[in-house]
């Protein structure tokens, strides 16, 4: 199986399924009522934010998600920076509705992610990048039992201008065994 499949992963408190153009009426709904700090960001207009992952999937970059809990899309997420060659992904740009976090919600999507990449698409690699400054994802991500792999320094610029460093994390194969156990632990 690949990266860039279509696939739809559930278990019980969550499902993922291919992210479509008729997610944006939810997902628009999803994100009132965030509020991020400058060092984040989350899409405005869903719409336009969708036709953009999904152009990103078509040229084999991104295989994004919608985050549905019940029938309702609340957030989504992706398999981005994809190296078929590798093979290698990184898990990033999600977000999810304020109703549903602190909730099991995120730990069983990276769980279905997570599974998916290592069991069924056999990668050598699974990543984690964050802005320095998110203290919250990075200690996030460091529940998830990913571990840090350096700081590239002024990695990007922002969209006011400022530089990012950027924090980089990751589960190796050998790895996961032990954070599988962990996450399932977590929401059992």
């Amino acid at each position: 199986m690949l990266l860039t499949d279509a696939v739809v992963l559930e278990n019980t408190h969550v499902r993922l399924e291919p992210l479509r153009a008729d997610h944006a009426v939810e997902l628009q709904r999803a994100r009132d009522g965030l509020e991020y700090a400058w060092y984040t960001s989350v899409p405005t207009d869903a719409a336009a934010e969708i036709a953009h992952r999904l152009a990103e999937r078509d040229a084999g970059r991104m295989n994004p998600f919608a985050v549905i809990v019940g029938e309702v899309a609340v957030g989504m997420t992706t398999f981005c920076t994809i190296d078929s060659a590798s093979p290698r992904v990184e898990i990033g740009y999600t977000w999810l509705s304020p109703t549903v976090q602190r909730t099991p919600v995120n730990t069983a999507a990276k769980l279905l992610l997570l599974t998916h990449a290592f069991e069924e698409c056999g990668v050598i690699a699974v990543q984690f990048c964050t802005h320095w400054h998110n203290r919250q994802s990075r200690a996030a991500i460091e529940r998830l039992g990913a571990k840090q792999d350096g700081v590239l320094r002024n990695h990007r610029v922002g969209p006011d201008g400022t530089l990012r460093d950027t924090v980089v994390y990751s589960v190796l194969p050998h790895e996961w065994p032990a954070v599988k156990l962990g996450l399932q632990s977590r929401l059992g």
